[in-house]
């Protein structure tokens, strides 16, 4: 407990990354926030690395698989921009989409960033996850169309449009303007066999807003970690690694699967400290026994 409190106590003085410069190889507009996150929290400079279509690692639309994990994805793209702008730190993110896992009522975004140090030899990496406006729809008229636009908060949210079906190779992108989407839309009719056309929302962080966001909040959990040093070895990113479940039941005293303790452990030299969570109890209806 003493070691964890004095890793909180140290992250303000914990400035090893001050004026440092850390590759973001992205082209749909991520510095926009990351970089202001990033140098208010630890005082670094985020240096854009362009000339590297990040689309031939993976597209949301389909046209290129991504391959591998989400998180070797952004693995991947960092260290392609450590290597193009010749820096030893490196920063990239990787987004996916998918029905919320315990409802499946909404459709959830789930964000990782991951930050590489070759000086110092660790892998750190911030995620957030929330609601999305990831969905699609065939359209068979315009009207159909209009509705799912709207309620995909377009124009503020961009619509990609193809002709027949989902995977239908002819495709246009980027479309933010109703003008655009009218035209797309009945372009992709006309080219399609079924005289339909399959939209869907343009989940690229520059033509959404919500995953933008999704973006920045990984960033904020990014920062965190990096503000917390190792009481060891002072190295940053020392995080919460495992959850423990077992906090008892505040009715009959059984352990629940809710969290009793927090493991954190250091990237680089492996020191790990349990910490007890604050909550003493469980509620009821967490509990196996009493709520089966």
């Amino acid at each position: 407990m003493r070691e964890i409190e004095h890793a909180k106590d140290s992250r303000l003085k914990n400035a090893i990354y001050k004026d440092s410069s850390v590759a973001l190889l992205t082209q749909h507009g991520k510095e926009k926030v990351v970089a202001p996150i990033l140098a208010a929290a630890i005082g670094c400079e985020v240096a854009l690395v362009t000339g590297f279509d990040t689309d031939q690692l993976g597209t949301f639309t389909r046209d290129i698989p991504r391959a591998g994990t989400q998180i070797e994805a952004a693995r991947k793209k960092a260290r392609i921009g450590m290597k193009l702008a010749n820096l030893p730190l490196g920063l990239a993110s990787e987004g996916s989409f998918g029905p919320d896992p315990f409802t499946g009522l909404f459709s959830l975004n789930i964000e990782m960033m991951v930050w590489i140090d070759d000086t110092l030899g660790i892998e750190v990496v911030g995620v957030a996850s929330g609601r999305t406006n990831f969905s699609h729809l065939l359209a068979a008229n315009w009207e159909q169309a209009e509705a799912f636009a709207r309620a995909a908060d377009f124009p503020e949210h961009g619509i990609v449009v193809r002709p027949r079906h989902e995977d239908d190779s002819r495709v246009r992108k980027g479309i933010a303007d109703w003008e655009s989407l009218r035209e797309a839309f009945f372009w992709a009719c006309g080219e399609a066999d079924n005289g339909r056309a399959f939209l869907e929302t343009d989940m690229r962080a520059h033509m959404n807003p919500m995953r933008m966001e999704m973006v920045a909040q990984a960033s904020r959990d990014l920062a965190h970690k990096l503000r917390a040093p190792c009481p060891i070895c002072n190295t940053p990113g020392f995080q919460i690694v495992e959850r423990i479940p077992g906090l008892p039941c505040e009715d009959c005293d059984s352990p629940t699967r809710d969290t009793r303790a927090d493991i954190h452990r250091c990237a680089r030299c492996g020191h790990q400290v349990a910490l007890e969570r604050p909550e003493k109890t469980a509620p009821a209806g967490h509990c196996d026994w009493c709520n089966p």
